[in-house]
């Protein structure tokens, strides 16, 4: 369900309104006394504000249009309210104790209206099941369990939810109202955002998903139209743990068509092989949206058929960020990636991983340092200082998460750098210096054999591991590589298990040499 909240406008009646009310055949018999008695009746303005508006228009028998203009502009109704009174409904104004303002909202079970409590003049966003749905137990049920269960969640980051009601057969939540649009709406207008803002919504959004995790909750219905920006600038989450009633209410009403995020959400799964509600999915779907915002492309390719959703290489065929926009910072590209990968274990394990590595890039940002790599360290079971570290110079990321996903394999915890001479500084700090490094040549060319050398000459860490991996068009670079029996140079191809043997024997002639 798409949602766009915006500040209302009461300053007059909407242009065209009454045009499209006539051409709905709305009676031309309507006069300003019949309207305001009919307005009345339905206890939408009472007896003593009558009184107050023929007062201030000193008049009964003003032009209809003018009533109703008059009406909007001094906040008694709105065009929403003006619309259904004309065409002669009867029902849908109020909600137990909320008066209906305007619709914002609709989906397939449920539709969002903003409404003001009548108690204590509070405007809210009401969700109300449609009414071929509250007549069925087990589906109304649902919707008042997933309600209440979002009922416990408070966030500045999470829209929340006030109760889950139930009035004259209409089963309805009350949340907050954010006064601003939903992110896809905020993203039309400004095409794609700058790295340092796009950073901030989405630290703003994995707080609000981190908090959630650890009551026990996921999302499942990660996108753009269920992310608010308040007119503040703040990211709330709205629909939590709702996308859950859409799935049941599907299975119940098999003709009523899918939401496409939740067939999304399953074709991830069964391509990835994890469980439903694992949080690694709200994870990609939020990396989704991070590399939405800051290309302003869409990574999986959007239809409405169901057989092509659940298509797996509409996952495999997502374009690498760089090759969609060259300009998204290194320290970004790197976060995206790793939300957004395909391998489960290689993902962000859970939010609060993505928060830390987010918060560490927003401040770089702000410092000026969008060059930098990220060196992210959450690959899934926590690291303990007894792990031998390998350092990846790699700036391929399918070549990255190659290496990484192999040597993790033999116990090694794994660093990746884009940039050689980064790579180098990382070797000379105190106390952070990898047990091996692993220059690959194939897209650094000779830069990656320059600081294999540099490692080598330098008195600091010419005994540091090193291993240099050149691709077949590099072979005559062999020869100029400084090498010794812990210093080596492998032409590709070359197998994973080769390699990894060839580590861990050099880490081990480390130890060995320190004893």
């Amino acid at each position: 369900m798409m949602i766009v909240y915006r500040p209302l406008r009461f300053w007059g009646l909407e242009e065209g309104c009454m045009q499209q009310l006539r051409s709905r055949g709305m009676s031309n018999d309507w006069t300003a006394e019949s309207i305001a008695q009919r307005a009345m009746d339905l206890g939408l303005i009472n007896d003593w504000e009558m009184r107050r508006i023929w007062s201030e228009l000193g008049r009964r028998n003003v032009p209809v249009e003018e009533f109703l203009q008059f009406l909007v502009r001094r906040e008694y109704l709105t065009n929403y309210l003006i619309e259904k009174l004309l065409k002669g409904d009867r029902d849908g104004f109020f909600y137990g104790e909320y008066k209906v303002l305007y619709l914002v909202g609709a989906g397939s079970f449920a539709r969002v209206f903003r409404a003001v409590n009548q108690t204590n003049n509070q405007v809210v966003a009401l969700k109300v099941l449609r009414r071929r749905y509250s007549s069925n137990p087990e589906c109304f049920r649902q919707f008042l369990r997933e309600g209440q269960l979002g009922m416990a969640l408070r966030h500045p980051n999470i829209v929340p939810v006030f109760d889950a009601a139930m009035a004259n057969g209409s089963y309805y939540l009350v949340m907050e109202f954010v006064e601003g649009q939903n992110l896809r709406e905020f993203l039309k207008i400004r095409k794609k955002l700058e790295p340092l803002e796009a950073t901030r919504i989405m630290i703003d959004i994995i707080s609000g998903l981190d908090y959630a995790f650890r009551q026990g909750l996921t999302h499942r219905d990660l996108k753009l139209s269920n992310v608010l920006i308040s007119s503040e600038g703040t990211a709330k989450l709205v629909d939590f743990g709702l996308a859950t009633v859409d799935e049941y209410l599907e299975a119940m009403v098999p003709e009523v068509p899918p939401n496409a995020r939740a067939v999304d959400y399953a074709a991830l799964e069964k391509l990835t092989g994890v469980s439903r509600n694992d949080p690694r999915s709200d994870i990609f779907f939020s990396g989704c949206m991070f590399y939405h915002l800051i290309t302003g492309t869409a990574p999986l390719s959007e239809t409405k058929d169901r057989l092509k959703r659940m298509n797996r290489n509409r996952f495999h065929e997502i374009p690498p960020i760089q090759s969609v926009d060259k300009s998204v910072p290194r320290l970004l590209t790197g976060i995206i990636h790793k939300a957004m990968s395909l391998d489960v274990t290689y993902r962000y394990q859970n939010p609060a991983h993505m928060l830390l590595d987010l918060k560490t890039a927003a401040r770089k940002l702000a410092q000026g340092e969008a060059d930098q790599e990220l060196e992210t360290l959450h690959n899934g079971a926590a690291s303990n200082d007894s792990q031998p570290t390998v350092l990846v110079v790699e700036s391929n990321y399918e070549l990255q998460e190659l290496f990484r996903n192999g040597l993790k394999k033999i116990g090694f915890r794994v660093l990746v750098v884009a940039d050689p001479q980064r790579a180098l500084e990382r070797c000379h700090s105190e106390g952070s210096a990898p047990d091996c490094v692993l220059f690959s040549a194939a897209d650094l060319g000779e830069t990656a054999l320059t600081c294999f050398n540099q490692l080598g000459d330098d008195p600091r860490t010419h005994l540091l591991p090193a291993i240099l991996l050149l691709d077949e068009p590099q072979k005559h670079l062999a020869a100029i590589a400084v090498r010794n029996e812990h210093r080596r140079v492998f032409q590709m191809p070359l197998t994973m298990k080769t390699l990894r043997t060839e580590v861990l024997n050099l880490v081990q002639l480390q130890k060995d040499a320190a004893r």
